[in-house]
This record gives C-alpha cells, sequence and structure tokens, in this order.
C-alpha cells in the first residue's frame, strides 16, 4: 500500500492537471466564411503599423512610499488623507521615472496639498469628478518633471482618518 499511494496521487495529479487544462483553455474563435475572411485579409494588409499599445505595451511604476496628507479647517488637522499613487507610462520611460522619484513625490505633495487647502479631500472626496481634477493636476505636474513620460497617473488606495 505504501508504494500504492503515490502512484494513485501521480495518476490523480496528471488526470486533475488534464482536466483543468481542457475545461479552462482559451475559447476558439468562430470560423468565419470565405468572404468574410476574405475581406478581412484584405484589411489586414492594408495596415502600414500595429497600434501603439502593441509596439509599447504600458508599464506601471508605483512610487514606493504612500503620501499623507493633512487636510487643515479652523486651523487645525481635522484629517489626515493617505494614499498611493502608481505612475502608467512606457517600458522605456521607467528607468527615467525611478531616477526622478524624489522630484516626483516632492511635485505630487504640493499638488496633494493644494488640493486638500482648496477642499477636494472635504465631505465626499472620493466623487469622480474631485478624483478626475487631483489624477489630472498630478498628472499635468508630474509631466513637467518626467517631459511628458507619464500617461496616467493611478490612485490605487485612499483613505481619510479623521482626528
Amino acid at each position: 500500500m505504501g508504494k500504492l499511494l503515490p502512484i494513485i496521487l501521480i495518476v490523480l495529479g496528471v488526470a486533475g492537471g488534464g482536466g483543468a487544462g481542457f475545461f479552462l483553455r482559451p475559447v476558439p474563435e468562430p470560423v468565419a466564411d470565405a468572404d468574410h475572411g476574405e475581406k478581412e485579409n484584405a484589411k489586414a494588409d492594408h495596415k502600414t503599423a500595429p497600434p501603439d499599445e502593441e509596439e509599447n505595451p504600458p508599464a506601471f511604476v508605483k512610487l514606493n512610499n504612500q503620501f499623507v496628507v493633512p487636510v487643515v479647517s479652523s486651523e487645525n488637522v481635522s484629517a489626515l488623507v493617505v494614499l498611493s499613487l502608481t505612475l502608467e507610462t512606457y517600458e522605456a520611460a521607467t528607468e527615467q521615472l525611478y531616477s526622478l522619484e524624489p522630484k516626483i513625490r516632492d511635485t505630487s505633495l504640493r499638488v496633494l496639498f493644494d488640493h486638500a487647502f482648496s477642499g477636494g479631500f472635504d465631505g465626499q472626496f472620493t466623487v469622480p469628478t474631485k478624483l478626475d481634477t487631483l489624477r489630472k493636476a498630478l498628472l499635468d505636474a508630474i509631466n513637467l518633471i518626467a517631459k511628458d513620460a507619464v500617461t496616467d497617473v493611478l490612485i490605487t488606495d485612499i483613505i481619510r482618518q479623521d482626528t
């Protein structure tokens, strides 16, 4: 029985892996009729360059530390906002962004402090219009430093702690 158990486990593992591969395989594309396939091939021949995303797939640069922004009301700190940022860029620009991280953090903090001062983190601060305004301001400020290497700013975590 001791020698039979490993063989049974191997057979079950292979069968389970084969079954998982069978059920999780990609769905085949439907076969088109001959006329439709020829039209698609003719369209594909006329393309001169692949789309930009295929040439330069996006890369992401996560800024190492979280940002802590005080929310001041009537000269007292009423809340702290903690958030994490990730920058969307292209593979060729990731090293440049990592080398500029101290300047990017400084500029981002300035934008975040301005946003807090203007009431951006008051009330319902996760309303899409407020977050879109913040993302746009961050993108513009960071691209001044990074020479338009950043295509988007992603707010990956955000929390507000009232005091």
